[in-house]
This record gives C-alpha cells, structure tokens and sequence, in this order.
C-alpha cells in the first residue's frame, strides 16, 4: 500500500472527526456572524502549522487564506499552489435538528458535509501528512476559503484571481462528480438577467382598451427568451422568476422576469448579451429594459487543465483509484481562476451526492484515497 494511502486510512477516525466538527459548526452564507465563528474555529485547527490571514467580506462573513509550513527547500518553485474553498452553505441556522450529522450505511451525512466541509478536511490532513512523514514540497501550499461563493462570490472574487495570478495551479476542494467521484475539468459559465417591462395602467372594467399590460407583454416576451438557449453549443437559458401586476382588476403596469443563464464558452456569451438587449415589445406602448450579463466565466477544458489532469490520473493510479473527468454546468470559484488562464483542477473533495439536498452525504471510503491525492497534488506539483 502506498505510505500516503496508509497514512490517510490510519487517520480517517480523526479525519471524520473534524468533519462532524465543521458540519456542526453551520454556516449559512446569509449569517456573517456564523461565517466567521466557523473560521475561527478552521483557524484554531491550524495552530501554528500555517500562517493565518483573514478579510472583509463585505456584508458576508470574513475571507480567510492561510499559507502551510511545509517540509522543502529554502528556496522554493516560483508559483504556489492555491487550494480554493468556501465556508458558506445553502443551509439556514438550525438545520442540524432536522439533519443531524450521523455516519450510517457507509456514508457521512449532514448538512454542507459533500458542499464542502469534507473536502477542507481532507487537504488540511493532506497537509499534516506531507508534514509528519516529512516529504518535502517544492511550492508554497495556499489555502483560501471564501464566505460568499454559494451566493456569487460577490466581495471574494477579487481575493481569488489576485490569489491565482501568482500560482502554478489551482486545486478546487469541491466535490466531484457522481458517486465515483469524477474530477471536474469543465465548468459552464454563470449569469442573470432581469427583464423589465413597463406597460400602461388602466381599469380592466372600465377603461381596458386603454391599457398596455405589461404582464401580457413580458409573457410574449418569455417565449422569445427561452428561444435563445442552443443546447448543441451548451447554451441554457431560463427564465425562473416572474413577477408583475397589482390586481386582477387592473391591466398591469410592470413586469419582470429573472432570468438565469449557462454558457459552456465564453465566446458565446456577447452574442447571448446581444440577443438580450434586442428584445423589441410587441405592443408598442410597452418599454423594456434589460440588465444583467455574465457573472462567472466559463471554465473551458484548456491544454494546461488537461495536462493537470492526466498528471492527477496517473498518480491516483499509485493509489488503485481509475480518476475521471467530467464537465458540468455549476460554476465554483475555480472558474475565475481557469479564466484568467491558471491550471484548474476542480471537485478534488468529497465523494457522495445530494449537495443542497437532504440526502447529502459522503462515501466513508473515499475518505483515505481522496486525502491522499491530495497530498500527492501537493508535494508533486
């Protein structure tokens, strides 16, 4: 059995330990003030084995970034190695008393366990590992855990490209793909928009001819909307809120549809935003005004993020573990760090499924294997 391996399964009861600490520790990304009791506490873990930084996040809970002490040389590889994370959640405070943590037919379960406690958990003993078998690192190790990405990582994006432009590649903590855990080496761009319209009010009684319904304008428009979406080029275009009137006895004077976009290149998205600003209304005492674009850029499978990834493949072999890859179209924080032309390697956590729902739970016996890539990823790179 390869020592990383041997290492990660003789620690797995600690292992699953922290994990139930963080789980427990919940961290909705709509609470700065849980926000920031779990970093205190993911600081704490790290004693004085890493260099603790924390920022503003804004009216979200506080950024943090550490940088490990690390067997290796004095002098090392320019270029670090940048572990991206988040502390927040989708789940509100109280949760737990509905969904406890328990290990229970081989899998951990609880909420944010899969989305992305474990897969913190798993490098910060990828890291003890490389430090008590003294396996020297050639780079700097970075980990950074933002407060806000399951909301649009709105204050930490800044953090993570200017984290990035200084790093030979990016390992993303999220989990992978499925229950054989499949890396993630493409990710669809994400971006809104809003939709408004503005009609005429009148009496639907009285005075109808003499409105200009902008419900009915903004239905007509939707139908225009959902046309855009292409799937033969990865182009989804959903139209998911709709909103409008006052009464049913009145023709409505505004309307708005929220509107939820996917592109798979970014080279698609101008001529998406074009579509959107050429919306014209049917009815022409009816205005339309549109807002948006894309908000998280595409992580499109470039050479340097499939050379990562055969590199990764072929150590997970060492580990009797047949890596693969896959595209999805969630975005992570890993998709400003592959914009901006970094090796990315995403879905490096947890193996299990139900992220966001109440199944969620990992495969307690990924836990090992997943750790010790890491460490591999780490030392190797």
């Amino acid at each position: 059995m390869h020592p990383f391996l041997a290492y990660a399964q003789s620690k797995q009861s600690a292992i699953i330990a922290l994990i139930r600490e963080l789980v427990e520790c919940e961290s909705p990304s709509d609470d700065p003030k849980a926000i920031n009791r779990f970093v205190d506490l993911l600081a704490s873990k790290l004693g004085d084995g890493a260099k603790v930084r924390t920022f503003p996040g804004g009216r979200f809970g506080r950024h943090m970034r550490c940088e490990f002490n690390l067997p290796g040389p004095r002098k090392p590889r320019d270029g670090r190695i940048l572990a991206l994370a988040h502390s927040d959640t989708v789940w509100p405070l109280g949760t737990l008393a509905r969904m406890p943590f328990r290990q229970e037919d081989g899998r951990l379960w609880g909420p944010g366990v899969l989305d992305m406690k474990s897969g913190i958990v798993f490098l910060l003993f990828a890291v003890r590992m490389l430090r008590e078998l003294d396996v020297p690192v050639a780079r700097r190790v970075v980990l950074q855990v933002n407060s806000d990405e399951e909301v649009g990582s709105e204050t930490s994006r800044p953090l993570t490209e200017e984290a990035a432009r200084s790093s030979a590649a990016v390992l993303v903590l999220e989990p992978g793909t499925g229950l054989t855990g499949k890396i993630k080496t493409a990710r669809k761009g994400v971006g809104d928009y809003t939709v408004t319209v503005k009609g005429r009010a009148s009496h639907a009684g009285v005075d109808f001819q003499n409105g200009a319904s902008a419900v009915v304008e903004l239905a007509r428009q939707i139908e225009r909307i959902a046309g855009f979406t292409r799937l033969d080029r990865g182009i989804t275009v959903n139209p998911g809120v709709i909103a409008g009137g006052t009464r049913t006895n009145v023709v409505a004077a505004e309307a708005r549809a929220e509107v939820d976009i996917r592109v798979a290149r970014m080279q698609d998205a101008p001529g998406l935003d074009k579509k959107f600003h050429a919306l014209r209304p049917f009815d022409k005492r009816c205005t339309i005004q549109v807002e948006g674009g894309v908000n998280r850029p595409p992580m499109e499978r470039t050479a340097g993020i499939r050379k990562l990834f055969q590199t990764a493949r072929g150590w997970a072999k060492e580990l009797g573990v047949d890596l693969e890859e896959s595209s999805t179209g969630g975005g992570s924080d890993g998709n400003f760090t592959a914009a901006i032309g970094i090796p990315t390697l995403d879905g490096l956590g947890g193996v299990g499924e139900g992220a966001h729902a109440v199944n969620e739970s990992i495969l307690v016996e990924r836990i090992a294997d997943r750790t010790a890539l890491l460490a591999m990823l780490l030392s190797r790179l």
